[in-house]
């Protein structure tokens, strides 16, 4: 089997050495590998060559990962994408997979884990539950993100809608998300 002949894959993240560390374990595990760093970057890449498969980041400069998979979505609706972040939320999963990504995996993955993710057809009905419920600033951070969502981004409708002052809200987001 020839280079030509293996799978293309897109991978989007705006952290270089992560990007350059998961290209190659990429390609020792079958795929023909091209990388961006932003969303602008890889609509461009798909717009020439449209990837079977694409691993893109949530939170890059620019535009968001969310936007990117509408777009490789708008651009060929067979490419299988995973969205791979550092900031997991349920709001972000849900418009994920509504928007057309097959899967949402939270930083930091395996290279393993996500070329199983990109091949994954359906979901898995005997996953565990969770027997240990959120915390309640994991709840808050959740609820945040949701409305967040809700609004596009925008930091003061969010901040209006959550009845809280807008420079409340900004430090609430500029932390980590509260452990599980």
């Amino acid at each position: 089997m020839s280079e030509l002949d293996n799978p293309t894959l897109l991978l989007v993240d705006d952290d270089e050495t992560f990007l350059s560390v998961l290209s190659r374990a990429m390609q020792k595990r079958g795929f023909s590998v091209q990388c961006a760093s932003s969303a602008a970057d890889a609509v461009h890449i798909a717009e020439h060559n449209s990837p079977e498969y694409a691993v893109v980041d949530l939170k890059m400069p620019g535009e968001s990962g969310l936007f990117l998979v509408k777009k490789l979505k708008e651009i060929d609706d067979a490419t299988r994408i995973v969205v791979l972040t550092g900031y997991a939320s349920i709001a972000t999963a849900v418009e994920a997979i509504k928007l057309g990504a097959i899967h949402y995996l939270a930083k930091p993955a395996k290279a393993d884990e996500i070329a199983a993710a990109l091949q994954k057809i359906e979901g898995d009905p005997s996953a565990s539950v969770n027997a240990n419920p959120m915390s309640v600033d994991r709840l808050e951070w959740e609820h945040i993100q949701s409305v967040l969502t809700e609004h596009d981004g925008n930091i003061s409708a969010t901040a209006r809608s959550l009845n809280m002052h807008r420079r409340t809200l900004q430090r609430k987001l500029s932390k980590k998300p509260a452990r599980k």
